[in-house]
């Protein structure tokens, strides 16, 4: 086997926007990630996620798309 092949993989800190931050393992040169959402504040993660229905556009879409009988 070559020696050298792989890269440096060591502990990072990633920090979210909320706040929340954790420590995993990754071969980035650099030893903290920023990023924008975590599963502390995604509102999959959280449960507060909400579908928005304006203006009937599910109606909408079922009426135009449903099977229709034959003629």
């Amino acid at each position: 086997m070559k020696a050298n092949t792989h890269p440096d993989y060591h502990d990072i800190t990633v920090t979210c926007s909320c706040g929340n931050s954790f420590v995993t393992r990754s071969a980035m040169v650099k030893s903290t990630l920023g990023v924008e959402v975590c599963s502390e504040c995604h509102p999959f993660y959280t449960g507060t996620q909400k579908i928005v229905d304006t203006a009937g556009r599910i109606d909408k879409f079922r009426q135009k798309y449903a099977t229709k009988a034959a003629a």
